[in-house]
C-alpha cells in the first residue's frame, strides 16, 4: 500500500481542519490521537500510527501505561508522554465532577469520580474515600494493589487512615477489571467485617462501591450490607 501523509489529504479531510469546522467532536478516535502525536515519521503519517494505537479500543488505549521510556507499539518516548498526559487530564477533570465541598448523597457521585480514576485499571485497586461529618471528602486513599481473594486488604489500614484523617464516616471502593461489577462472596463478607469494626470505632463505613470503566454496583444500594 502507497504512502499517504496527512499533507496529501483533501484539506477538508485533514483532522486539524475537521475539527476546526466541527469541533473535537466531529473526529474519530484516530484522528484525535493523530492529532496528539503528529508529525508522523518517514514511511507512516501520525493517522497511519494512531490507528494502530486504537486498533484494540479505547479502553485497552486507556489501561495502556503511557510512561516515557516504556516501548507502546513504535511510538516514541515523547509521543507516549503526550498520550499519557492527555489521558491522565481526561481523568483529572472526570474527578473534579465531585468536589469536596460537596456531600455524597447518593452513590451515583461517588462513582462517577471512582469510575474515572480506576475504572479502566488493569489491577484490582482497592480504597476508600474518608468523609467529614456532613458526608463531604476529606481524602481519597489507595489502600492495596492485586485481588481481594488473594491477598489481605487489612481492616486495619482502612481504620488507620480514617483515624489519620479525622474521618467520621468511609466509603470504601474497589474496581473489577473483568468489567463485572457483581460482587463476590469475598466482597460481601469483607464489607460486613469493615461496617461491623467501623461500628464499634466509631467511623460508619457508608458504602462499598465496585466500579468498572462503565458501571458500578453499590452494596449499600442493593441492600447487601
Amino acid at each position: 500500500m502507497d504512502y499517504i501523509s496527512i499533507a496529501d489529504l483533501p484539506v477538508d479531510e485533514r483532522p486539524r481542519e475537521r475539527m476546526a469546522r466541527g469541533g473535537a467532536v466531529a473526529l474519530s478516535d484516530a484522528e484525535l490521537v493523530a492529532l496528539l502525536i503528529e508529525p508522523g515519521r518517514k514511511g507512516k503519517s501520525s493517522l497511519d500510527i494512531a490507528r494502530e494505537v486504537v486498533a484494540d479500543g479505547l479502553l485497552v488505549l486507556a489501561r495502556q501505561e503511557w510512561i516515557p521510556g516504556k516501548a507502546v507499539g513504535s511510538l516514541g518516548a515523547s509521543r507516549v508522554a503526550r498520550i499519557g498526559a492527555a489521558l491522565e487530564l481526561g481523568r483529572r477533570i472526570a474527578v473534579l465532577s465531585v468536589t469536596s465541598s460537596e456531600p455524597i448523597r447518593q452513590p451515583e457521585i461517588a462513582a462517577r469520580r471512582l469510575m474515572a480514576t480506576y475504572g479502566h485499571r488493569s489491577q484490582e485497586t482497592f480504597g476508600a474515600l474518608y468523609l467529614d461529618a456532613r458526608h463531604r471528602i476529606i481524602s481519597e486513599r489507595e489502600i492495596f494493589i492485586g485481588t481481594l481473594t488473594a491477598a489481605s486488604v487489612s481492616p486495619r489500614d482502612v481504620f488507620r487512615f480514617a483515624f489519620n484523617d479525622h474521618a467520621a464516616a468511609a466509603i470504601v471502593f474497589h474496581n473489577h477489571p473483568s468489567g463485572d461489577p457483581s460482587p463476590s462472596p469475598h466482597d460481601l463478607a469483607f464489607t460486613t467485617k469493615l461496617a461491623s469494626i467501623g461500628g464499634v470505632l466509631g467511623v460508619e463505613v457508608l458504602d462499598h462501591l465496585i466500579v468498572t470503566s462503565s458501571s458500578f454496583v453499590s452494596l449499600k444500594q442493593r441492600n447487601l450490607m
